[in-house]
């Protein structure tokens, strides 16, 4: 080669070095490692959490204003006023004057404070001592408090009997730990590794204020080691008392329970409602006797009212007694297959040689348990034949109910396939039964995430939850007849649960998304309907997801919403229709913004058919520069069963992390996945496959046409469990698009995952579909760069799953990076080890360039 040319590949290798070297650096590493740290405590006047003053709707709280800062709100919601509850100044300066204790005015930390509902007295505890101040001149008197066990401690955190793991997931928070013992203390930290920190010492008597967050794990110890109390922080400010009075287990081992002896396959007997008669089960069949005679009597005496009972369909469970004695209902059930899956633990702690591991997990087309109910004469002493048409092959019986007058009883009957929700009647002198409720889908009724049912007996009517009009509603049947007589809620939008139901009001109130067409269709909302469908009122109307919570008169409720760009706002309102009644907190996050810290975008972008939207989020690294490009990861999990792109704020998610080392980061929700309408939905049926991809590549493909700084020549697709198996599935059927996944403990083939989710969305009985869809036996069509990691003692999805992918690429002779990780269970590509091996592969095949060591 003439030295004055260079080849085409080398100039634009030339020429992009600059670009690859500014991504995935050290200190790009540095800033994702740190990211949490940096954002921790950024954001305030986040949470209300209401103490409720006794006799009285007013309540008031402590919100958080600053790092070190908080104040304490009192609320008149008679008078819809939010105010101060004391002036902080002046009772800084009446502690400090009467008691000697100091502080800043805006850090006020009071104990067991309490505020009477006029807003007159207060009171809290210092020292051992019961403080009140009169507000209005705001003097000082108190008392002292004898015992630690007395009632002034009786909102303390309760000492744990052994230790549990520490969780981050709590808000920020005090705990004032109270050494009630003869000798000083030593208080510690236990982090989430296991690993304690000592931070406070604390002599005989006295007590310490300790900031920490809620589900954070605090040890007392005495100065040779011995641990004599564990207390778990809470969100709100409580105290701990130490005195030594839970004795410490040494181990967490659960040691195994002495059984009581019992007759073999007897269980319990049950006794009639009048008190005459006594079931019970015996070797797998039923029996009865009368209540007076006793057991030796009973022995020889006992009526066997069954005789089909066997040890592979044997009667089991609850027997019940209809109202009037004359009846018994049992179930008689088959035990099935109960496939067995083990595995093998290479490197267990306790010893030098590996564990065989055991259990019970039932696959798609498996030969599963079938229920069967049973009814009995009891003056006849025989069985009455139950006619079983309308339950010919039960995944599921339950929800069984006599009627009051006992002629009759139902229950809800699920069938293998999930295609046929039903509630069965059978009339308990004739056996004969009848549909009160069937619910039949030509694709799949979601039993698991939108079922719903109440009784009300009172008026014989039955409040039923279904999607037969293609969104997901409320229908009040009648319970005798089995007719609709209304349908309860309606329209475009989707109701997500019931709250509750009132029968005497005859009015249901449920949380529902899609309500208002203006918003993001997954936000929720709160909302009341009337039984017969009228007055319908929605008490959330903010743009943001909601959370609400009632006083204790359920007169008012406490609505807190916000979004992924905006934090959270509180407000006070009337449940009655919704009114405002004063604004509570505005969530302040100015100190966030000082970070650079980037809020994450909602987007939008049309699906595969042209007309649905999709909804999704992108993030972008604080050093976002507009001139550079950046390559695209997507984190993914499409299980049909919820939707998954977050709504609701938060300074921090790991997606952000991932973001910084150079990336911009996409979440999307495709079609196939749950809680729009019943037609989204359906495109997951029997097509796992397809996990919205058609809709996902459309969708970034859009966002990078608005923003150019998206690089979709390098795309990249991470997720674990059901997202481990769209992720592999994106390489395999969308190698064109996707070039780099981390698959993480997937379900990789749907016959070998767990039974009853796996049925649900892909049917039964297995197909030819199930086959076609598995990355293990598409593997062949592998194009792009790979990394598969998976646990050895998965007890979510069998790890096998990932081991038979790994096979089929190995005959396939194609490349790939594979991660099993010694003890691990499902969810592992979430450890710090197999996380930085995402990041580094991520690193390494989309920037181009090689990790930091």
């Amino acid at each position: 080669m003439n030295s004055h040319r260079i080849s085409p590949v080398l100039a634009i290798l030339f020429l992009s070095a600059p670009l690859l070297m500014a991504q995935g650096t050290q200190d790009d590493y540095d800033r994702a490692a740190n990211l949490r740290t940096r954002t921790r405590d950024k954001v305030f006047r986040t949470r209300v959490e209401p103490q409720w003053i006794e006799g009285s709707s007013n309540f008031w709280y402590r919100v958080r204003t600053g790092v070190e800062s908080h104040e304490y709100v009192f609320v008149d919601v008679t008078n819809k006023t939010r105010k101060p509850a004391f002036d902080a100044k002046k009772l800084t300066e009446s502690i400090k004057k009467t008691i000697g204790v100091g502080a800043l005015p805006n850090n006020l930390n009071l104990r067991d404070f309490e505020i009477d509902a006029e807003q007159k007295y207060l009171s809290f505890v210092i020292d051992g001592k019961r403080w009140t101040c009169d507000l209005s001149n705001d003097e000082l008197s108190s008392e002292q408090l004898d015992k630690p066990d007395s009632k002034e401690y009786s909102d303390s955190l309760r000492s744990l009997a052994s230790v549990p793991r520490s969780t981050n997931r709590g808000e920020d928070t005090y705990v004032n730990f109270i050494n009630k013992l003869d000798e000083t203390i030593e208080l510690y930290w236990r982090a989430g590794d296991g690993s304690q920190r000592l931070y406070a010492e604390i002599e005989p008597g006295k007590e310490h204020d300790q900031h920490t967050f809620g589900g954070h794990i605090w040890l007392a110890k005495t100065k040779d080691g011995e641990v004599v109390a564990i207390f778990r922080a809470e969100n709100e400010h409580r105290a701990a008392v130490i005195d030594g009075s839970v004795e410490i287990k040494e181990s967490r081992k659960k040691k195994p329970r002495d059984k009581p002896e019992r007759d073999k396959g007897r269980n319990p007997a049950t006794s009639s409602p009048d008190g005459s008669w006594l079931a019970f089960i015996k070797d797998h069949n039923l029996f009865l006797r009368s209540a007076e005679q006793s057991d030796l009597e009973s022995e020889s005496s006992a009526v066997q009212l069954s005789h089909d009972g066997t040890a592979e369909d044997p009667y089991q469970g609850r027997i019940r007694w209809s109202p009037d004695s004359r009846k018994l209902l049992a179930i008689q059930k088959s035990v099935g297959q109960k496939r067995e899956v083990f595995m093998i633990e290479s490197s267990p702690k306790d010893q030098l040689q590996p564990k065989l591991h055991t259990m019970v997990y039932d696959k798609p087309g498996d030969n599963l348990p079938i229920a069967k109910p049973r009814l009995f004469d009891v003056a006849l002493h025989k069985q009455i034949d139950v006619k079983t048409e309308l339950f010919p092959n039960a995944w599921s019986i339950s929800d069984l109910r006599w009627n009051s007058d006992s002629s009759n009883f139902t229950f809800l009957y699920n069938q293998r396939g999930h295609q046929v929700l039903r509630i069965v009647r059978v009339d308990a002198e004739s056996g004969e039964v009848t549909a009160v409720v069937d619910e039949v889908s030509k694709t799949f009724v979601d039993y698991a995430g939108k079922r719903f049912s109440r009784y009300l007996g009172d008026t014989e009517e039955l409040i039923w939850m279904s999607e037969r009009d293609g969104w997901n509603h409320l229908y009040l049947y009648d319970f005798r007849t089995g007719n609709v007589k209304n349908q309860i809620t309606n329209g475009e939008w989707v109701v997500r649960g019931v709250e509750r139901v009132d029968e005497e009001a005859r009015r249901v109130y449920f949380r529902a998304c899609g309500v208002f067409p203006e918003q993001d269709p997954y936000y929720i909302h709160y909302g009341f309907v009337d039984f017969d469908g009228s007055n319908l009122t929605w008490l959330t109307k903010g743009d943001g997801t909601h959370e609400i919570e009632y006083t204790p008169d359920n007169k008012h409720f406490i609505d807190r919403y916000s979004r992924v760009d905006q934090p959270p706002i509180t407000e006070l309102r009337r449940s009655k229709d919704g009114a405002l009644v004063c604004e509570l907190e505005r969530g302040d996050w100015s100190q966030l913004l000082e970070t650079d810290w980037q809020a994450p975008e909602r987007f939008v972008a049309k699906g595969r058919d042209g007309e649905t939207d999709i909804y999704g989020v992108i993030y972008r690294p604080t050093n976002f520069d507009v001139t550079k490009k950046y390559p695209v990861i997507e984190k993914i999990y499409a299980g049909p069963h919820s939707s998954f792109v977050p709504k609701s704020f938060a300074p921090y998610r790991r997606d952000q992390s991932y973001a910084e080392l150079g990336f911009i980061v996409v979440q999307i929700d495709g079609m196939g996945t749950s809680n729009r309408s019943k037609a989204f939905h359906d495109v997951c049926w029997k097509n796992l496959g397809d996990s919205g991809f058609p809709d996902r590549i459309l969708w970034i493909k859009a966002a990078a046409k608005k923003y150019p700084q998206l690089d979709i020549s390098r795309v990249g697709i991470f997720g674990g469990s059901a997202g481990g198996q769209s992720t592999l599935r994106a390489l395999l059927a969308h190698g064109d698009f996707y070039g780099v996944g981390v698959a993480d403990c997937g379900c990789h083939d749907n016959r070998m995952d767990k039974v009853w989710w796996n049925e649900l969305w892909m049917s039964w009985p297995v197909g030819p579909h199930y086959e076609e869809q598995s990355n293990v036996t598409q593997a062949h069509r592998l194009t792009g760069k790979l990394l598969l990691t998976v646990g050895e003692l998965d007890r979510n999805v069998d790890p096998a799953s990932t081991m038979q992918v790994v096979d089929a690429l190995i005959k396939a002779d194609k490349d790939f990076d594979f991660l099993i990780v010694p003890g691990a269970g499902h969810g592992v590509g979430e450890s710090p080890y197999a996380n930085r091996r995402r990041q580094d592969f991520f690193v390494r095949h989309l920037l181009g360039v090689e990790p930091r060591k």
